[in-house]
């Protein structure tokens, strides 16, 4: 399938040895923008309503990690933090990027955490959204995000407890994922990433609390009050350990916060990541 009939394929490149999927729009000082781990997402699923909007004042750029969308999923590769980070760097390496902001959704709030701690010099301003990387015990709904099993109910069923507002849930919308989740490779690797138990999961995406206390990034820390995925107290925790911090939590709202508050959230994350540092 190419670009054309799909708009979750982009370019691709060799980030770290990966041949990797991304998307690379507007002009400005770039913003790397990292997804979570649902069943069946890419990058530009995750970030479709936010890509459009940071490009008119930044340069964003949207890859999908190893083991999701349409990234080559090599073989024999052991998916965790080291493998993540290592291809998001190659990534900005590859596009001659030095430093980026970086914004992470979830899953990708620890990879954004992981790679700010790891190289802080190749990171200027932080956005962590529904974040992981705080140790929290697994929640019901991310059991169930982790657990999937291909199927249109079991897809409804999860997109129920990801968004607040049941009406961003249609059948048209839970078919639409259930297709992109039985795409060729993508259930085998993302049900050998997270398996049972999956609190190990959840403990293996946490970082140390003395290097986030160290992270000297501004960092904007947002969550939606509603989410069932991830808890709000790991936002909370995320604001009180990062001094150049700042919390903000969205009422009326599930794990989707880019996309059920897409216009407010929009605006919040533009206008940090345009105030001078």
């Amino acid at each position: 399938m190419s670009a054309t009939q799909n708009p979750e394929i982009g370019h691709s490149i060799l980030a770290n040895g990966i041949k990797t999927n991304y998307h690379d729009v507007g002009t400005g000082h770039p913003v790397l923008l990292i997804h979570g781990s649902g069943p069946g997402v890419t990058g530009w699923a995750n970030w479709r309503l936010t890509i459009p909007e940071l490009a008119k004042g930044s340069r964003v750029i949207v890859p999908d990690m190893v083991g999701f969308g349409f990234t080559d999923r090599p073989a024999g590769i052991k998916y965790g933090m080291d493998a993540w980070v290592a291809q998001a760097i190659g990534l900005l390496d590859a596009l001659n990027i030095e430093q980026t902001d970086l914004v992470g959704n979830s899953f990708g709030g620890s990879l954004a955490l992981a790679l700010a701690i790891r190289y802080p010099h190749r990171v200027r301003k932080l956005v962590l959204m529904g974040s992981v990387g705080v140790p929290f015990t697994l929640t019901h709904g991310l059991d169930l995000a982790w657990g999937y099993e291909p199927s249109i109910a079991n897809m409804r069923k999860l997109l129920d407890v990801f968004a607040y507002d049941r009406n961003l849930v249609t059948d048209e919308l839970a078919e639409l994922r259930y297709k992109a989740s039985i795409q060729p490779g993508f259930q085998e690797a993302f049900s050998s990433m997270f398996p049972a138990p999956r609190q190990n999961g959840v403990d293996a995406l946490v970082s140390r609390e003395e290097d986030i206390r160290a992270l000297p990034h501004d960092t904007l820390v947002i969550h939606g009050r509603e989410d069932q995925i991830i808890p709000l107290a790991n936002s909370v925790t995320l604001a009180n350990l990062i001094s150049r911090s700042q919390l903000h939590v969205f009422g009326r709202c599930g794990h989707w916060t880019q996309i059920e508050h897409a216009a407010r959230f929009n605006k919040l994350v533009a206008n940090f990541l345009s105030e001078a540092a």
